[in-house]
């Protein structure tokens, strides 16, 4: 079979979105070697790159092609897919090209979230429509629909009336990377390179409102009398950021926050940009602490689990179905929690080795192996 892929995030991104269309893509490439894997990528890339022998690289060949880039992506593709003879078209993030289910080539379309929906008041007007937009005709055009969690699922049927029995939900996994355990001399090299603190907290993801940033500096603040490790921010944000480094200026948690991603150590290192380094700094942190409000999946929780240190999230959304029994849950709107649940972590080692125990365990179920025959199931469903 020809898979052909939507690679703009594989190439491009170094978020959730990359990172779930290079893991799955490397996984169906190492787990059926059987088949070919085209990824349609409409611009050159030099950040990430795939080397198995059944995975092929495919850019715009005109002109007109490469200078309208976006419009190669969302139509004029077709071409290439039929040229190269592909059986079907894999859609990693929330789209698919313009009239494809007319070129006779099956359709698969993942959707990772609809958040937009459920909160557009975060969202410009224009940036919503278009997402709606998009999403809602890959839904409807899609031969399968790929969920990645059951609250995504059950948000689809909900906003735009898909059927139930077109879904399905196929949980994402992480880079195997963090599962593998990092040596001291690599921790310590991880460490001196970027100059982290020999203990602290981790907080990685987006810099926007959703994802909590803010309520976890207040509960800093709160147990700044009791505990001194800092907290190490891996993201990027705007708006969101600012408010959150003005609260943390009025509050003197200057030296308690450190924006990782803002230093010109990381900047110019591609083993950070292109997360390779995460890795050993997952491992060497106290917890990681996501308590996102709302969530497709998750995916540095199951980093943290993977990586076998303990995670506090959210109770909400689809958190609890990525952090198992593992995970340590706080209502995401109470920092008082999130500030007990960081103490205790701290000072019941017993039930910490327990959790991270049943976290680990928990894990297993989201392993590239189990995600790649899920996602080869839905292909065989529809070819």
């Amino acid at each position: 079979m020809n898979i052909g892929f939507d690679a703009k995030r594989a190439f491009h991104n170094q978020t959730g979105l990359g990172h779930y269309s290079r893991t799955l893509i490397h996984s169906l490439a190492g787990c059926f070697p059987q088949h070919e894997y085209f990824l349609f990528n409409p611009k050159a890339s030099t950040s990430f790159h795939f080397n198995e022998q059944n995975v092929h690289e495919v850019l715009p060949g005109s002109f007109l092609s490469k200078k309208l880039s976006a419009a190669w992506r969302s139509n004029w593709v077709k071409k290439d897919l039929k040229r190269l003879h592909i059986d079907l078209y894999h859609g990693l993030s929330h789209e698919l090209p313009v009239n494809i289910n007319q070129t006779g080539i099956k359709s698969v379309v993942t959707i990772h979230d609809l958040i937009h929906e459920r909160y557009p008041e975060q969202y410009k007007l224009m940036d919503r429509q278009i997402y709606t937009q998009k999403f809602r005709y890959a839904c409807e055009h899609a031969d399968k629909v790929i969920a990645i969690s059951e609250q995504t699922k059950q948000d689809i049927i909900h906003f735009y009336k898909t059927p139930a029995e077109k879904i399905e939900v196929c949980y994402q996994s992480c880079n195997p990377a963090f599962g593998n355990t990092v040596s001291n001399e690599e921790r310590l090299r991880i460490r001196q390179q970027y100059q982290l603190p020999d203990q602290y907290f981790l907080y990685v993801g987006s810099l926007i409102e959703r994802k909590n940033l803010l309520n976890i500096c207040k509960a800093m603040d709160l147990i700044r009398a009791e505990i001194n490790f800092p907290l190490v921010v891996i993201g990027n944000g705007h708006d969101y950021k600012q408010k959150v480094k003005n609260y943390i200026k009025e509050a003197g948690l200057e030296d308690r926050i450190l924006f990782l991603s803002e230093s010109s150590l990381t900047k110019s290192s591609p083993a950070f940009q292109s997360a390779v380094d995460f890795p050993a700094i997952y491992q060497q942190a106290i917890a990681m602490i996501y308590p996102s409000v709302f969530e497709g999946f998750g995916i540095p929780v199951l980093e943290a689990l993977w990586s076998r240190i303990p995670v506090i999230t959210s109770n909400l959304s689809c958190l609890p179905e990525a952090g198992g029994d593992g995970a340590f849950y706080v209502n995401p709107t109470r920092p008082e929690e999130i500030a007990e649940q960081m103490k205790r972590i701290l000072n019941d080692e017993i039930f910490v080795k327990q959790q991270i125990e049943k976290g680990w365990q928990h894990a297993q179920r989201f392993s590239n192996v189990n995600t790649a025959a899920k996602v080869m199931g839905v292909y065989e469903q529809v070819v």
